[in-house]
């Protein structure tokens, strides 16, 4: 038996959870075989062998060698797809570019990764030519020749802990973090994919997500690793999406960024009475949103937790727990500690603290930043920054992030909490929550709101609130907002928004408060 085939399963004999062997061995086995329809187009593996070896053979035009960085600026498409397998196969280093990110952000990027080529696609001309790309090369992707069909991929000798990719998180209050991110780290994310998503034989996974976020890009290697293939589309879109979804057949969607909510805000219409989609996988799905959630869309929601950092993902709800992130995933130990790095109790939240039976789960680095390295690994743990609690059975549910929680009324509260519980109300496009100052000790909650279309009044609004949140959860102060200024990750950028409560509105203030 394998040492890997405890937590992973038993599918090679010399298998040492890497990536390019995997994806080698594949693309050879069988050449006809559909591995991801994008829209009508199908890509074979023979299909991705011919583009693959024209990219190596540019790459060498290039002059670029194993190791080197090379950034990527795409949309979603077929040759995107390519690129990605042809960039892991080489021994190249994929800087994978959010496609939102504009100006003073590129440059910030391009400089601190110094990529040797930063690939573009025509759309982001004009968007790229103004600004510095510091060393590297702007380019475009060759054309691709058809014709072409004599000569085999390389496969060079790639090391398990050799950089894949560099994966940049988005910070809400500082530059953002270049996660060095491994091909043993990106094996482990598939398999956890593969886990998380309840993956059966013939399965079809309906792929939106941009490719250049982590959970887009694990999704690449499940073909390889399972008889299933994937279903890919430019961007999620809601009016296209049962559509998209009955086309495909898919059976599997990835919910982030608020898309649960979107589906849900369709109308009934617009749903069709019976569809294939058998599973939601996702996380951020509220305990009182759960069941609504499952009985409308008609899928079983899997939640789970996890971040870049630990190979994306630490955490599975295999059982159906409402709002549970379930526990940890075969290969990892989770402790919740409180700032003085002893265990919290059952029932009180803690930092989530990870360490792993398998080499190689977790970051080696973050690029050129030492300091934040050794914040986040310490005596081979890592530390999460982000807070759960564990239940009497042992079932964890995630709080938020230690920097975004206030302490009301003598209790620790998640603002990530109160935002999931506001983002159900059918008026509300975006909210945040902020500790502010109080009068009477710690501190009071304000809530600053973008709404959809028309506002709500605020007594209204808190007195829906109040049926839903815990009294030490609800907010003092009501504020509304044309908008917010966003990350790459569509995170709210809290530390612009202003503490003052001078313009919000006071439930205080009110006889019903």
């Amino acid at each position: 038996m394998h040492r890997y085939s405890e937590y992973f399963g038993h599918r090679h004999a010399n298998d040492e959870l890497d990536c390019a062997p995997l994806l080698a061995a594949g693309l050879r086995a069988t050449p006809a075989r559909t591995v991801v329809h994008f829209d009508d187009h199908a890509i074979s593996c023979a299909d991705a062998s011919r583009h693959i070896v024209q990219l190596q053979r540019w790459f060498a035009g290039q002059g670029l060698v194993p190791g080197d960085r090379v950034a990527v600026m795409l949309g979603n498409s077929p040759e995107h797809i390519h690129l990605i397998y042809a960039l892991v196969l080489s021994g190249l280093v994929w800087v994978p570019v959010n496609i939102k990110l504009r100006a003073s952000g590129l440059e910030y990027l391009l400089q601190h990764a110094e990529p040797k080529l930063f690939v573009i696609d025509g759309e982001f001309d004009a968007i790229t030519a103004s600004i510095d790309c510091g060393m590297s090369k702007r380019t475009r992707l060759p054309a691709f020749d058809a014709a072409d069909t004599n000569a085999a991929f390389a496969t060079p000798a790639i090391p398990v802990d050799a950089p894949l990719c560099i994966i940049y998180t988005s910070g809400t209050t500082g530059a953002p973090k270049g996660v060095v991110f491994t091909h043993r780290m990106m094996r482990i994310a598939s398999e956890a994919a593969l886990r998380v998503a309840d993956v059966r034989e013939g399965d079809r996974l309906f792929l939106w997500e941009p490719l250049c976020h982590i959970g887009g890009a694990q999704m690449l290697l499940l073909p390889f690793l399972e008889p299933v293939t994937l279903h890919a589309v430019p961007r999620f879109s809601a009016s296209q999406f049962w559509p998209q979804v009955e086309r495909a057949g898919a059976t599997q969607l990835h919910y982030l960024g608020g898309v649960l909510d979107i589906l849900m805000q369709l109308p009934e219409a617009a749903q069709p009475s019976a569809h294939s989609l058998r599973v939601a996988w996702g996380a951020g799905v509220s305990a009182s949103a759960w069941e609504p959630i499952q009985a409308r869309l008609k899928v079983r929601l899997r939640e789970c937790y996890g971040m870049t950092e630990c190979s994306s993902f630490a955490t599975a709800n295999v059982t159906g727990k409402p709002g549970s992130i379930g526990r940890a995933l075969p290969w990892l130990d989770i402790e919740l500690l409180d700032e003085h790095g002893q265990p919290v109790p059952p029932g009180e939240a803690g930092e989530i603290v990870l360490s792993s039976k398998v080499e190689g789960t977790f970051l080696p680095a973050y690029l050129k930043n030492p300091e934040a390295t050794k914040s986040a690994l310490r005596n081979g743990k890592l530390h999460t920054g982000d807070r759960a609690r564990r239940d009497a059975d042992g079932d964890l549910y995630f709080v938020g992030r230690q920097t975004d929680s206030m302490r009301v009324r003598g209790e620790n509260v998640s603002a990530w909490e109160i935002e999931r519980v506001f983002a159900t109300h059918p008026a509300v496009r975006l909210s945040a929550a902020m500790g502010v100052a109080s009068a009477v000790g710690e501190q009071d909650i304000l809530l600053n709101v973008q709404f959809k279309d028309e506002p709500v009044d605020w007594e209204t609004l808190h007195i829906w609130a109040r049926e839903r949140l815990a009294s030490f959860q609800l907010p003092r102060y009501y504020r509304a907002v044309p908008g917010f200024e966003l990350t790459a990750s569509e995170r709210i950028k809290k530390h612009l928004l202003s503490r003052s409560v001078e313009d919000a509105w006071d439930r205080l203030a009110s006889v019903k408060a």
